[in-house]
């Protein structure tokens, strides 16, 4: 094994030992072996063959303007100045939970290796997904992220419940919303979300058990959506075209209101909203009514 250093000067554990000849082994070089400053664990900054390294395949897909820049970034200071974080959950392989665009942007710049400070503990991966700043999520993003997570802990965790991931998953809507945006990238999440925010809570059943309630979830959430694209239709005869006009309808629909001191569970919400579409009267709807409701639910400038 190579030389390494050590920071401060203590006995690495077994565990960071043996990772370290691992990347060793693997082709990698490892610079040294510290404890973290909040918790004393040990980790390993070490240079890790870039063919070796790949995403967490539970996040986020990458941007293509967001690598572009980067690259243009780092080909411009002429250095990589960024370490990523890295796991490896078995020989041989490295997954990088933060660090998806760095390394797309490194390997196009034809990097041999990559910086990383490599965790022993491959479990703190889903962790860090929840603290990645790297790119700013939007909705969509974070939903996608969420349901990959949630599916590959179905696999590796099947007895956990949701309530043991609440912190990764952020929020359950948003376990709910990634169903609706694998079938469709489209999906109009944003419309949704004020609703399934109040009403959607983590499921207290197994993983396994907790995702087939999920996709029924999903399945009201979907029911609803094809009975309002059916009232937007109609407006959009009537000559109504006004970009918010999804989210004035829901509005209108809605069975919650702010006065309610007891929410009506997810599954009452969706079926009375979908009533309260089936239901809906196009011909009282004015657009002065949707502008009006768009300007008053813009965030101010």
């Amino acid at each position: 094994m190579g030389t390494w250093a050590t920071f401060p000067n203590k006995e690495p554990s077994r565990e960071a030992r043996a990772r370290a000849e691992r990347i060793e082994r693997d082709g990698g070089h490892v610079l040294g072996v510290f404890q973290d400053p909040v918790g004393d664990h040990w980790q390993l900054f070490a240079l890790l063959p870039i063919d070796r390294v790949e995403p967490t395949p539970f996040q986020r897909d990458l941007s293509p303007t967001h690598m572009k820049r980067l690259q243009e970034v780092i080909r411009k200071l002429d250095r990589f100045v960024d370490p990523i974080v890295a796991t490896s959950p078995r020989p041989g392989v490295y997954w990088t939970p933060n660090g998806g665009h760095r390394l797309a942007a490194l390997d196009k710049l034809k990097g041999k290796f990559i910086p990383a400070i490599l965790i022993p503990d491959e479990a703190v991966a889903f962790q860090i997904l929840a603290l990645n700043t790297e790119k700013a999520h939007n909705l969509k993003d974070k939903a996608l992220e969420v349901i990959r997570m949630y599916r590959a802990l179905v696999a590796d965790t099947p007895r956990a419940s949701e309530d043991d991931y609440a912190f990764q998953f952020e929020s359950a809507h948003l376990i709910t919303l990634g169903l609706l945006y694998e079938e469709n990238r489209r999906f109009a999440g944003g419309a949704y979300n004020p609703i399934l925010r109040r009403v959607d809570r983590f499921l207290k059943a197994t993983l396994p058990k907790a995702l087939e309630q999920r996709i029924e979830r999903a399945g009201l959430v979907r029911g609803a959506d094809k009975v309002l694209a059916d009232v937007v239709a109609r407006l959009r005869k009537r000559g109504l075209r006004h970009p918010y006009v999804k989210n004035f309808v829901l509005a209108r629909a809605t069975p919650l209101t702010r006065a309610r001191k007891t929410l009506p569970s997810f599954e009452v919400t969706f079926r009375k909203l979908t009533a309260n579409l089936e239901e809906f009267d196009v011909n009282r709807i004015r657009y002065e009514d949707v502008a009006r409701s768009s300007l008053m639910a813009a965030p101010p400038g």
